[in-house]
């Protein structure tokens, strides 16, 4: 296959670093200052931290145009609320409340237990808190049902002691009490219960001074209350949820800290060297400060412009480290292979021209990735693509200027041979006489005489010596094959598989209050789900028999819906009719309906709630449908979806769906189709940059089919290990794509600019020179996310749980995956064809090779970089030599047919 290579724009922006490098080894001084006295200016924005927190669970978690936050607007104003008339069903929000849950493992119904209850029942009635010098207590705040506040109605059932109670419809002073959500556990026989485990009482409150103080010391009070061992109570309010993300936001600041200083010592002894000129322990340390700098001069900057500190954006610092760690890893290696003897500044000209441009289409393409995150429907996920990419710019910039200045300042040490503590010249040779441990601390300065660079490390040699031709072996690439085959099928088998949404238990810590309630809640208490609203959004003829019919109709469709209970249905027109037989009125009539109406809604005045007259017309009315078995995530997707699609294509009238809960149900509506969007639109802005700064597009290709197959790899396996698909997993992602445009991009990169022959060998070239920094660079960051594994937040383990993948299927695709494709599917390199003049009837031939080595031998053949006068080389029946240069050593030739 032709090879073409498209390096107009790599070439040039290779040459501007080329200069910068040179201008950082001349003046490496400056250079280390200014990044320090920026940082330092930068960081006291995060001063007002505690000032643009925004947590708001609705506001960073929900989509920001969700269609139900349009309906509950709708609600709000068709349909406003009445101190004097409470109704939680008919709620547009959740409110302020307060919900007690009480639990035992045999009857809660027993007299000896219900006893405590109302006990408990009484103290918390008896809470009071002082506001503003003024004493307030439930009663002043509580939530009004005529004139009363809304009573638990089970502590009044159950004063009868002789009765049967029914279930989930109970018949109490002539009204129906719907049981469902405060007797849980149920077991039933005949409709009636024989047998609960569990009670939920509910305080609702009005939205006055004095709610949220009432509300904290409620659950003060419970915090520290003890109850017999038998029975067990859990609580919650309307402020635990908000008050518990609010509470983590600066959790990761302790395990940053750790994390921090995993990521040094890692990198200090990833970089120390037994030689004591070339050890470079305070370059190490330089990398990971700069790192650390970055974050703060980013999250400063940020702050001083005001922009929101989301709990999603604390993840951000373990991502720049690693980031950060794994550049500098990359500028070392390509100043490793550098001469030792040349001066600094065309050492570092010669750096930055690789590794610069290396990191440059590597941050390039990470940064581009979080900015196109900017467009999600979550605030949490804007903001964190923000902070990050941010960071990454910053950290690009002191990578390159800073680390830079100090890997100059260093090489300055090392070209004047000093020691890298004491800065003391040392000798390059052990002088005679001299002990073991003089030679281990007094002696440095060491190198590869041959390359004139230093020596290789170990593992770089292992990575050209063994790894490398192993790799290329034939057989090795069926295995590799088979691998990646296993691999795909995994993370098919796990995307087919994978669960939606964010589960708001996962917002609070393990330990939190909240995580036992939900816990309860779920447990005794999945049997009904929301009682949602049904909303005629339009005047409606409800007098016309057909029109009513159709209306029933498509009322009929949701009843019949798997999910919904019809007998639990609450309809005013349903009473309105029954209202009307029973009056023998005729309400197919406009006058009669319209008349009637007022009558029938005073002697039933909660239905007042549920029609809007303005003008003596029906503007708007709702009906609520009863759901039930709502028990897990998916149970909820399919009740959102089905309810809203069931009442959008009713013909009869415009109708909306509602309850408090569709709020954070809309992400389900726009998870998937904003992951796949982002990913794809990320994934072509990658190709793009690929193709511009990675000189041979069919490597470009190769970037872009790592971006999709790590995606499909982390999507999947992320799922079998327990991790939906939300907005905080749909951020990594984003940031999935980044990394593996680093390893494939590294990798990719040395392999097209290896000046070796074959592919086999480019590849073995590419391994061994960037091989090690990207194991490396790949350590560090499972190192830096590795500490919020043990986090108690949900979402710092999800952010290690997704990192670790990606990291692991980021390096198995640079180190394993894409060598062997390149081997398979790459075209020839266009650098390193040799010329070769044969000269004629000669025996033996000499073949004469572009870079002036001649080979004698009687069998044409070819063999490139020879640097070693003496290597022989087996051809098919003799042994030859190389003769580097033309310059024939003594007693060069084994061959018996050579001259």
């Amino acid at each position: 296959m032709a090879c073409y290579r498209t390096d107009c724009v790599e070439k040039p922006i290779s040459k501007l670093f080329e200069k910068l490098g040179h201008l950082v080894g001349s003046y490496p001084g400056w250079f280390f200052v200014i990044p320090l006295i920026v940082s330092a200016a930068l960081g006291g924005g995060l001063y007002f931290l505690k000032d643009y927190e925004d947590n708001d669970v609705e506001n960073q978690f929900t989509p920001i145009n969700g269609p139900s936050k349009q309906a509950r607007h709708f609600v709000k104003e068709t349909f406003p609320s009445n101190d004097s008339l409470f109704s939680n069903q008919r709620l547009y929000a959740e409110g302020n409340y307060a919900v007690m849950l009480f639990s035992v493992e045999g009857d809660i119904l027993a007299d000896a237990l219900f006893k405590k209850i109302r006990d408990v029942d009484n103290q918390v009635h008896n809470l009071y808190v002082n506001v503003n010098q003024t004493w307030i207590s439930f009663k002043d705040i509580c939530a009004k049902e005529n004139g009363n506040c809304v009573p638990n109605p089970i502590l009044d059932i159950t004063d009868n002691k002789t009765i049967n109670l029914s279930f989930p419809i109970y018949k109490w002073k002539e009204k129906d009490v719907f049981l469902g959500s405060t007797v849980g556990g149920v077991e039933e026989r005949g409709g009636e219960i024989q047998l609960a485990h569990a009670i939920r009482l509910f305080y609702f409150l009005q939205d006055k001074p004095g709610a949220s103080q009432w509300l904290q010391q409620f659950q003060k009070f419970l915090s520290t209350k003890r109850l017999s061992p038998e029975l067990k109570v859990s609580y919650f309010t309307s402020l635990s949820r908000q008050e518990e993300i609010e509470k983590h936001t600066t959790d990761g600041i302790p395990l940053f800290s750790i994390t921090y200083s995993l990521a040094i010592t890692f990198s200090v002894l990833s970089c120390m060297r037994l030689d004591n000129v070339r050890n470079k322990i305070w370059v190490s340390f330089m990398g990971v400060l700069s790192a650390g700098l970055a974050v703060l001069s980013s999250f400063g900057f940020l702050l001083y412009l005001q922009v929101p500190f989301v709990i999603t954006v604390a993840n951000s610092p373990f991502l720049i480290l690693g980031i950060g760690v794994d550049d500098m890893f990359i500028m070392i290696s390509n100043w490793q292979q550098t001469k030792v003897k040349d001066p600094v500044e065309k050492r570092m000209a010669e750096t930055f021209k690789e590794a610069a441009m290396s990191i440059t289409i590597t941050t390039l393409t990470d940064v581009l990735g979080f900015y196109i995150g900017l467009m999600s429907e979550f605030r949490s996920v804007q903001a964190f693509c923000l902070y990050t990419s941010t960071s990454i710019i910053f950290c690009y910039i002191y990578n390159i200027l800073f680390f830079g200045s100090f890997l100059a300042l260093n090489g300055k040490r090392e070209k004047s041979n000093r020691h890298w503590l004491t800065c003391c010249k040392l000798p390059t040779q052990t002088p005679e006489g001299k002990s073991l441990a003089y030679r281990l601390c007094c002696v440095g300065g060491d190198y590869d005489k041959e390359t004139g660079a230093e020596k290789l490390q170990p593992v770089a040699h292992f990575f050209r010596s063994y790894y490398g031709p192993f790799l290329t072996k034939s057989w090795t690439k069926v295995c590799v094959m088979l691998l990646y085959m296993g691999y795909l099928a995994g993370a098919i088998y796990g995307c087919l598989h994978l669960e939606q949404g964010i589960n708001m238990r996962d917002l609070a810590a393990d330990d939190s209050y909240v995580v036992k309630y939900y816990d309860d809640d779920q447990k005794f208490f999945s049997r009904y789900g929301p009682n949602v609203m049904v909303l005629v959004t339009e005047e409606f003829p409800y007098w016309n028999k057909n029109s009513r019919s159709e209306l029933n109709h498509c009322m009929e469709k949701l009843h019949n819906l798997t999910f919904v209970n019809q007998k639990l249905s609450v309809s005013w027109l349903d009473s309105y009719l029954q209202f009307a037989q029973n009056k023998g009125l005729n309400l197919d009539n406009e006058n009669v309906f319209m008349e009637n109406l007022s009558p029938f809604l005073l002697f039933y005045p909660e239905f007042k709630l549920d029609v809007n007259i303005t003008e003596g017309k029906i503007n708007a009315s709702r009906f609520f449908v009863q759901t039930l078995d709502i028990s897990n995530a998916s149970m909820e997707i399919m009740m959102f979806n089905e309810l809203r699609n069931t009442a959008q294509s009713c013909s009869a009238a415009k109708l909306l769906v509602f309850h408090p809960l569709f709020i954070y149900l809309d992400q389900y509506s726009v998870i998937v189709t904003g992951t796949i969007q982002n990913v794809g639109f990320t994934t072509a802005v990658m190709l793009v940059v690929s193709l511009l700064l990675i000189p041979n597009p069919v490597c470009s290709l190769w970037v872009t089919f790592s971006i999709g197959s790590v995606v499909t790899g982390v999507t999947g396996f992320m799922a079998l290990w327990g991790v939906n698909l939300d907005s905080i997993s749909m951020i990594i992602l984003v940031v999935c794509i980044g990394f593996t445009v680093d390893f494939s991009a590294h990798i990719s990169y040395a392999f097209v600019s290896s000046k070796k022959l074959t592919a086999n060998e480019r590849v073995v070239d590419a391994l061994f020179s960037l091989g090690y920094p990207v194991l490396q660079g790949a350590a560090s960051t499972i190192i830096g996310v590795l500490v919020l594994a043990a986090s108690k937040n949900h979402i710092f383990r999800t952010f290690f749980k997704i990192m670790f993948l990606v990291m692991v299927f980021g390096l198995a695709h640079s180190i394993i995956f894409i060598p062997v494709f390149l081997t398979l599917l790459s075209c020839s390199s266009t650098k390193t064809k040799k010329k070769t003049t044969t000269v004629p009837d000669v025996i033996p031939k000499v073949i004469m090779i572009e870079n002036k080595i001649m080979a004698y031998d009687n069998y044409a053949f070819t063999k490139d970089n020879s640097q070693m006068c003496g290597e022989i080389v087996k051809t098919q029946s003799t042994q030859i030599y190389f003769i580097p240069n033309n310059k024939m050593p003594l007693g060069w030739c084994r061959d018996p047919d050579c001259p």
